[in-house]
């Protein structure tokens, strides 16, 4: 579903050249569930924006459901993204005048999703991520696990191929955090591939899948 080949990515900060990612080869499988772990410059978060088409690599080529998306342009990518990628981040990234329902309807309204298929879609997600009673509150009337869960049913509402999460718990505490990601494992079990960049050593324990990187490489793959 996702293969990355010979990915790198080089940025300038002020002479200096920083190597961000020194020729990645990456292959996921469809409803895989991974995590991306190292320390902090190790390379992970440039490699989950590379996988969700919010950066582009020096150098290398990315396939995304047999599809090599590297050479595509701005709009073309856009649409992709719009339409295969879910992504979850650590500050939410809610709207704050909209309500819980406006929320998640936003990424629907903007590919023009016809209101009858927006209804049907929202009355499902707000069932299922358990929003019913929230749905007509905004951001800060929910708590953080809710308003995480709004970010994850936004993240779903397009019926991605894949959902990302960069560090999702990073702004909870840890009761809310294992509710979060119990959500996300809700994801994966009901067939959905789930990457998630974390600093947390047990949350990456319970992904079947764990790369560490250093430096810019992927120097572990394990699998449970």
């Amino acid at each position: 579903m996702i293969r990355l080949s010979g990915i790198a990515r080089n940025f300038l900060v002020g002479d200096e050249e920083v190597h961000a990612l020194r020729s990645v080869d990456l292959a996921i499988a469809r409803g895989e569930y991974l995590s991306i772990m190292g320390p902090s410059g190790s390379g992970k978060s440039t490699l989950l924006n590379i996988i969700g088409l919010l950066d582009r690599p020096n150098a290398g080529t990315y396939e995304l459901d047999g599809g090599k998306v590297t050479a595509l342009s701005d709009d073309e990518l856009a649409r992709v993204r719009r339409e295969k990628i879910g992504f979850v981040f650590q500050f939410f990234h809610l709207v704050p005048r909209l309500t819980a329902t406006q929320n998640i309807e936003l990424p629907m309204v903007l590919a023009g999703i016809d209101p009858a298929e927006r209804e049907k879609r929202l009355a499902r997600l707000l069932a299922e991520y358990g929003l019913e009673e929230r749905a007509n509150h905004r951001p800060d009337q929910l708590s953080g696990g809710q308003c995480q869960r709004v970010a994850i049913a936004r993240a779903m509402s397009m019926g991605p191929t894949v959902i990302l999460a960069d560090e999702p718990t990073g702004n909870l505490d840890r009761h809310t955090g294992q509710e979060v990601l119990s959500v996300l494992e809700h994801v994966h079990h009901k067939g959905g591939t789930v990457v998630i960049v974390t600093h947390d050593p047990e949350i990456g324990a319970r992904s079947r899948r764990r790369l560490r990187m250093l430096d810019g490489a992927i120097v572990a793959d394990e699998k449970s």
